[in-house]
C-alpha cells in the first residue's frame, strides 16, 4: 500500500543531489556505453524503483518510459500501478501498465519473475527502447549471493544479479548494483512510494536473508556485491578459456559429430566444454545429467542424453545415437 508519510512533490527533478545523477549516468553509460540509446525503467512502485526513475529522467531528459507490471496477484496492484503513473506524469515521462497472468508454480514468484520479464519485453521491443533498467542494488545482490550459497550454488550462480545481459535483443542493465538501499531511500523519502507486503513474506526465502542481514551488522551487503562482482569477473575469464578450448581442442564434421582432445583438463573445465558442446548438437542437458556423463567417461563407458551418444577415448566423440532396435 502507498506510504502516506511521503508526498509526490519531487516530480521537479532538480530536488536530486546533482551528484548523485551523475553518478547514475556515470554507472549506466559503463554499463551499456555511450549512444543515443531510449531507455525503459521497470518501475514497481516501491521505493528503490521510483528512486531509479527520479534519477534516470533527470540524467536522461526525454530518453526514458516506464512501465508498471501488475501481475493480478494482489488487489492493490492496479491502485500501485495508477500512483507510478502520477509520478512519471509529474516528470513528463510515458509510463504503461503491463497486466500479466502468473501460473501458481512450485515458485509463485519465479512464475512471477518470468512473466514480468516477457512484458517488459515485449513492451520495450513495441516500444522500440533499446534497454531496460531495474532497481537492483548492492542489498539485493548480498540477499541474492547469500540464498544461493545455502542452495549449494556453484561459481556462475555466485555471481549473482547480472549487471548486464541481454534477452530477445533487448538489454537488461542493472545501474544500481553499486549503489546501496538507504541510499536510494533517501532519493525516495519525498516520494509517495510502495510497501509491497510480500517483502515481509515469511513463506519466501529471501525474507529469511535479508532479516538476517539487518540483525547482524558483521554481515556487509557491500562486500558481498563485490565479491559477487569479482566472481563474475572469474566466471567470465573461464568463459574465455572455455571458448578457446573448444576451438583449439575440438573439431566438428560435416556429418554432426564432435571430436574433442579434453584429456588432463581441471573437471570444471571439461564440464563447461561438454556442456557447451551438447548445446551445439541442439540436445539438452542438466547438471546431475552432465555429472553421469563425466563419470562414465573416466569409467570408459558409453553414454547418451537427448538421443546424443558420447563415446569416451583419447578424443571423446559426441555423435547421433543409433536408433534403436
Amino acid at each position: 500500500m502507498p506510504n502516506a508519510n511521503r508526498s509526490d512533490a519531487i516530480g521537479d527533478c532538480e530536488l536530486i543531489d546533482p551528484a548523485l545523477v551523475t553518478r547514475f549516468r556515470d554507472d549506466l553509460v559503463g554499463l551499456a556505453g555511450q549512444g543515443e540509446y531510449r531507455i525503459g525503467a521497470a518501475v514497481s512502485g516501491g521505493p528503490d524503483s521510483m528512486a531509479m526513475l527520479a534519477l534516470a529522467a533527470a540524467a536522461f531528459p526525454g530518453r526514458v518510459e516506464a512501465a508498471t507490471v501488475d501481475h493480478g496477484l494482489r488487489a492493490a496492484a492496479a491502485d500501485e500501478a495508477a500512483l507510478v503513473g502520477r509520478f512519471c506524469d509529474g516528470l513528463g515521462v510515458p509510463h504503461r501498465t503491463l497486466r500479466v497472468s502468473v501460473v501458481h508454480a512450485a515458485s509463485i514468484q519465479a512464475a512471477a519473475r518470468d512473466a514480468r520479464y516477457a512484458a517488459l519485453i515485449g513492451w520495450a521491443q513495441e516500444r522500440s527502447l533499446d534497454l531496460i533498467v531495474t532497481a537492483h542494488h548492492a542489498d539485493d545482490q548480498a540477499e541474492t549471493m547469500l540464498m544461493r550459497l545455502s542452495r549449494g550454488a556453484g561459481l556462475a550462480g555466485l555471481t549473482g544479479i547480472r549487471a548486464n545481459r541481454a534477452q530477445d535483443e533487448i538489454r537488461i542493465v542493472r545501474p544500481l548494483l553499486g549503489w546501496r538501499k538507504a541510499e536510494l531511500g533517501a532519493i525516495a523519502a519525498q516520494i509517495e512510494t510502495i510497501d509491497d507486503p510480500s517483502n515481509e513474506d515469511p513463506r519466501h526465502d529471501r525474507t529469511h536473508i535479508r532479516r538476517l542481514l539487518a540483525a547482524d551488522t558483521r554481515l556487509d551487503a557491500a562486500r558481498f556485491a563485490a565479491a559477487a562482482h569479482h566472481l563474475a569477473e572469474a566466471e567470465e575469464a573461464l568463459a574465455w578459456v572455455t571458448r578457446e578450448a573448444i576451438r583449439s581442442r575440438c573439431v566438428f564434421a560435416a556429418d554432426g559429430s564432435i571430436e574433442a582432445d579434453l584429456e588432463g583438463l581441471p573437471r570444471d573445465l571439461l564440464r563447461r566444454i561438454l556442456a557447451q558442446l551438447i548445446e551445439t548438437t541442439d540436445s539438452v542437458i542438466d547438471g546431475p545429467t552432465l555429472e553421469r556423463v563425466i563419470e562414465s567417461i573416466a569409467a570408459s563407458r558409453k553414454s547418451s542424453v537427448s538421443g546424443l551418444q558420447i563415446t569416451p577415448g583419447r578424443r571423446i566423440r559426441l555423435e547421433k545415437a543409433p536408433p534403436r532396435r
